[in-house]
């Protein structure tokens, strides 16, 4: 780490810079008194940085534990520390666009009460998303109210794909990622030296109400402009880049550059350790040489939804420029050695930044990381298998584990020679090698302690949040029993979702070897007389095929006039009622609010087929 500039400030005067005033305390409750966010916690990162954590891993978190009301520019300003993202308020001639409203309703109402006390009550004119990613809009309902979106007084604008993008990413997935998010962002960690001491891209996510009002106004090309109270916004369209519906923004009036998420002061995700769909980092590169081109000349300052601005219009040019060449490097020169016959382990061992990018801070690994993005590129071109027969049919971890083991002489020989490893400071063989002890004996508490050991150091060392966060849970979990992250979908995130999408969400929940000699046809008639959102509307119909294990959506009514098994009618808001987990079938067809023609036990039949999530499903043990 000698190479690093440790006495270059710069970063600190940009992150203070603006500065207008906190929220003290800055401890923020829902409704119910529950603590949704708590910064406060994190008072400890202004000691000296501690043996127990990565000295550039503690400055990164020391600059994004900043929070407070912050001026960009005069008319731009920006609430930060409330969340793991920003918000940020543009003044207009009547009032304020909000910008990326944070993930819970309450912190997001939070920041906009202390934007309000400083500039005064200035009424919320619109609302605009960068990108589909919840940290940048669950919060809407703490600062707006949607009956005023719907009676056209606040336009919402958001990139083209927006809505399909922000409710879709969890749904088929969304346990695992929920269970994986746990382990990323450190929830059950305490908040400490030799704790969760942020993730890199902020501190954590708050945990108030989320929701979701549907955008009215579609950016649906680069170059569009649209002018709202008074502001002109100039959109780049950039999908495909952090998230799958995303978009820049220049407020030219301003000279003032927002490039979202797709310039942050760390490296991002190729891949987010949490899981999602591998980004594209040759592509964001380009967006990047696209934003350069467009705006570079008339910015003199570019900010995002997440870190601190960079001010000057040179110093803006390089911090773009470094970051499009670190995404541009990744892709390249990964994708150079996978032609060379190297496999994703291999090239995340050799792939290194040139030294400029090297030595950039706002380039380091504290979020994504070169080690996962390159195998995420790699997976991205090559997918899982790496070429070698050995790989392709080779045992599940506790077939193997088993075999290991026994192969090793048993698991005290394996543990014998591990804590040599560990006394020799080799703890990723320790981490390799004592896994298979647990995997094949998982209450072994001599293993269990190793590893958690193991794990404990491995994190401390990490100059990532999420590879420090993940490293010192999984050393929890060995260590005791941690409660797991369990989480049902928004309600407006439910309703939000297409009925296809509910249908989908169905088939990848369906067991199949316990269907697979079923054949059932189910009519839905959703959205009839008893939905009060449009008592006139027309229902919207469609007919679920299950046959050979596999269940097949189809709109409109069965083909070739097959007869279903049974007919159901009910409101969209009692499916996603039932979606919930607030509700079942049984209860609402027994109260009337579903009505079934032909045979109801095929529903109920139907419903037993699926399988429920399993939110606190193991990682570190079998």
């Amino acid at each position: 780490m000698s190479h690093l500039a440790w006495d270059d400030e710069q970063d600190f005067a940009d992150a203070d810079r603006g500065f207008l005033a906190r929220l003290d305390p800055c401890l923020i409750r829902d409704a119910d008194g529950r603590v949704v966010w708590d910064n406060d916690a994190y008072a400890f990162l202004g000691e000296d940085c501690p043996p127990t954590a990565h000295p550039s891993l503690w400055r990164q978190s020391r600059l994004v534990a900043r929070q407070g009301l912050y001026e960009v520019v005069p008319g731009i300003y920006q609430v930060r520390g409330l969340d793991i993202s920003h918000v940020t308020f543009v003044e207009g001639d009547r009032g304020v666009l909000v910008v990326d409203p944070l993930i819970s309703t309450e912190v997001a109402a939070a920041a906009l009460a202390l934007y309000r006390e400083h500039r005064g009550p200035r009424p919320v004119t619109a609302v605009l998303y960068s990108h589909s990613h919840l940290d940048h809009f669950g919060g809407v309902r703490g600062v707006v109210d949607e009956a005023d979106v719907a009676a056209g007084r606040i336009p919402v604008i958001a990139p083209a794909g927006f809505l399909a993008h922000a409710v879709s990413e969890n749904v088929f997935t969304g346990p695992a990622m929920v269970r994986r998010a746990g382990y990323m962002y450190g929830t059950t960690l305490p908040k400490g030296p030799a704790g969760q001491i942020g993730c890199g891209l902020g501190q954590t996510t708050s945990t108030g109400s989320v929701g979701l009002i549907a955008p009215t106004l579609d950016i649906t090309a680069t170059g569009q402009e649209e002018v709202i109270d008074g502001i002109r916004m100039v959109f780049q369209l950039t999908p495909g880049t952090e998230a799958p519906a995303e978009m820049n923004f220049h407020f030219p009036e301003r000279r003032a550059l927002c490039v979202a998420e797709n310039a942050c002061h760390t490296l991002h995700n190729v891949l987010t350790l949490r899981g999602a769909l591998v980004r594209d980092p040759s592509a964001w590169a380009r967006y990047l040489t696209q934003t350069l081109r467009l705006f570079a000349d008339s910015s003199d300052v570019v900010f995002a939804s997440h870190h601190w601005p960079t001010w000057g219009a040179d110093r803006a040019v390089r911090f773009l420029e470094e970051q499009r060449d670190a995404y541009a490097y990744l892709h390249d020169q990964s994708v150079r050695m996978i032609n060379a016959g190297l496999t994703g382990a291999e090239i995340a061992e050799e792939l290194r930044f040139p030294p400029a990018l090297e030595r950039a801070w706002h380039a380091r690994g504290y979020y994504g990381t070169l080690s996962h993005n390159a195998k995420a590129v790699y997976q991205r071109y090559m997918g899982w298998f790496d070429g070698n027969p050995a790989h392709l049919w080779q045992h599940p971890p506790v077939a193997a584990a088993r075999r290991y083991v026994e192969f090793m002489g048993g698991a005290d020989a394996v543990l014998a020679k591990a804590r040599q490893a560990y006394e020799a400071g080799d703890l990723r063989w320790v981490a390799e090698v004592v896994n298979h002890v647990i995997f094949a004996e998982p209450d072994h508490a001599e293993a269990r302690a190793l590893q958690a050991d193991a794990f404990e150091k491995l994190g401390q060392a990490a100059e990532s949040g999420p590879w420090r966060n993940f490293y010192l849970v999984g050393a929890a979990e060995l260590r005791g029993p941690v409660a797991g992250s369990p989480a049902h979908p928004a309600p407006d995130l439910l309703a939000a979702l297409t009925a296809e999408q509910i249908f989908q969400s169905m088939a990848v929940r369906l067991n199949g070897p316990r269907a697979g000699d079923r054949r059932l046809l189910l009519r839905w008639e959703i959205g009839s007389a008893s939905d009060s959102n449009d008592p006139a509307a027309a229902p919207e119909i469609w007919t679920l095929l299950l046959s050979n294990g596999a269940l097949t959506p189809m709109p409109g009514d069965a083909p070739r006039g097959e007869r279903p098994h049974a007919t159901l009618r009910l409101a969209r808001t009692t499916l996603n009622a039932v979606l919930s987990g607030a509700t079942t079938f049984l209860d609402e067809i027994t109260a009337g609010t579903v009505t079934v023609d032909g045979d109801a036990g095929a529903l109920l039949a139907f419903n037993s087929l699926l399988d429920k999530p399993a939110w606190n499903f193991s990682i570190v043990t079998p």
